[in-house]
């Protein structure tokens, strides 16, 4: 298999569909820190890290249905997630509560024992935290 890459493609972004841009990325916002680069009203805006590396950018779909997670079948399912990374456990704690005063859940169902936190953000996508040194 060749892996050469003889374009320069490079990401962009994540994409996250939702019903409510605004809401979605005003929680992303404030849950890291991030700040709006490009805001088209209803339709799209996107958020980016304080380098300007990392983006994820946020698109209107009327016709949006959050995933079930874990998944279920005949629901409808995850697509992708975010993982965000700590460094310790008190460094989880204070994330998932940060993240739960911004308008996340815990989901219910969380696998990885200590290492990993799954949350449910307003839109339905789960993220995670990751303990990561």
């Amino acid at each position: 298999m060749n892996t050469e890459n003889l374009l320069p493609i490079a990401l962009d972004a994540v994409v996250l569909d939702c019903k409510d841009v605004a809401a979605l990325s005003d929680f992303y916002i404030r849950l890291l820190g991030w700040k709006r680069n490009y805001d088209e009203g209803e339709e799209w805006a996107d958020i980016s890290s304080p380098t300007g590396t990392v983006k994820i950018t946020f698109q209107q779909n009327e016709d949006y249905v959050p995933p079930v997670w874990p998944e279920e079948p005949n629901a409808p399912q995850q697509m992708a997630h975010l993982d965000f990374t700590v460094k310790n456990g008190q460094q989880m704690e204070q994330a998932v509560q940060h993240a739960i005063s911004c308008g996340a859940v815990k989901a219910k169902t969380q696998y990885g024992e200590d290492k990993w936190t799954t949350m449910i953000d307003p839109a339905g996508h789960p993220f995670c935290f990751v303990i990561w040194p």
